[in-house]
């Protein structure tokens, strides 16, 4: 079974990936250039912290998520038996199918307005 990955850069990287961008992508969104993403992600850069934030913002999660591989429980803790069911399957999933089942459930979701 897949756990939270262990390290900053390589939540990052997973939470990037379940986007579907490119470290281009988060880059520009986070307003560094793609030398820092990179770095971040292998963990050999201390600008992490000072940009959490906003890079928790652009990736939309919460920065204690991206700094301790933790969700704040209220927020993340799955409400119904079939919630638990999709979290449990997708916490089985490497991290490209995450990215992938991510896209779909927020296509999905944009369906449905």
């Amino acid at each position: 079974m897949s756990t939270t990955p262990l390290t900053v850069g390589a939540r990052i990287r997973a939470a990037r990936l379940a986007q579907g961008w490119t470290q281009d992508d988060l880059a520009q969104a986070v307003g560094v250039s793609r030398s820092a993403v990179a770095q971040w992600e292998t963990d050999r850069a201390g600008q992490i912290r000072g940009n959490l934030s906003r890079i928790a913002s652009v990736l939309e999660l919460p920065p204690a998520l991206l700094l301790e591989g933790q969700p704040e429980a209220a927020e993340t803790a799955p409400g119904t038996a079939d919630e638990l069911a999709l979290l449990r399957l997708y916490r089985d999933c490497d991290p490209e199918d995450r990215a992938f089942l991510l896209r779909t459930a927020r296509k999905l979701a944009r369906n449905r307005d």
